[in-house]
């Protein structure tokens, strides 16, 4: 074998590898405080101007001890997300969190992170919780107390509901993303613009198109604030 086809197979097989076992970097810096109004387009945000940079990037008076509101809300939770265009300091930095706030029998309805894990925490009152594996489709649940600590898997459909009939529940949740996203079921199936076709949905549930008309003619809420 000559030597540069020597050199270009090992190159290749070099590649490949690294190819395989990728995964997001660590920060080559400290920090990269997010510029949110910057024109570039990258896979996150590009760094602000360091001689820009001020405490303030890190600081967010958020009043996460203060309750939110969830009347208004037709599945009785109210989840305030802190994620990196509330708080530049954590761009780069691979993690957000969360208040979730339920109503008595209110829930955070089944929905996904395509971007991230979480960890939950039960602040206060009793939620059911749970998520469900891909096919075929495992449901591990558990019902939670204050201070209890439950893990949802990257990627994962998962869901909390709160049983009381007379009190409120209180979580926080820590994600591992800057921006881990949020895909709600119910909104993305039948609140979908446009939407999905009632022949692709008929048939995939199994029930009679005049059902699908009625799901997608509902108001699909967003619960995140």
């Amino acid at each position: 074998m000559a030597a540069s086809t020597y050199f270009l197979l090992v190159a290749f097989v070099a590649l490949v590898i690294s190819q395989a076992t990728a995964s997001d970097p660590s920060p080559l810096q400290d920090f990269c405080v997010a510029d949110i109004h910057s024109p570039v387009k990258v896979n996150g945000f590009v760094c602000k101007d360091p001689m820009a940079e001020k405490a303030d990037d890190f600081f967010k008076a958020a009043n996460l001890d203060k309750p939110r509101d969830t009347m208004k809300s037709k599945v009785g939770s109210n989840v305030t997300l802190i994620n990196v265009m509330q708080l530049p300091g954590l761009n780069t930095l691979g993690i957000s969190l969360a208040r979730i706030d339920y109503a008595p029998f209110g829930e955070n309805p089944p929905h996904t992170h395509p971007r991230a894990t979480e960890i939950l925490t039960v602040l206060e009152g009793t939620l059911y919780v749970g998520f469900v594996t891909s096919n075929p489709n495992k449901l591990f649940a558990k019902v939670h107390n204050k201070g209890d600590v439950f893990v949802f898997p990257e990627g994962l459909i998962h869901f909390q509901f709160n049983p009381a009939y007379d009190k409120p529940a209180v979580a926080i949740a820590a994600l591992s993303s800057q921006n881990p996203g949020v895909i709600t079921i119910a909104n993305a199936v039948f609140g979908s613009k446009p939407p999905i076709s009632d022949d692709v949905l008929a048939k995939a549930f199994q029930v009679e198109k005049g059902t699908i008309d009625w799901l997608q003619a509902q108001f699909w809420e967003n619960n995140h604030y």
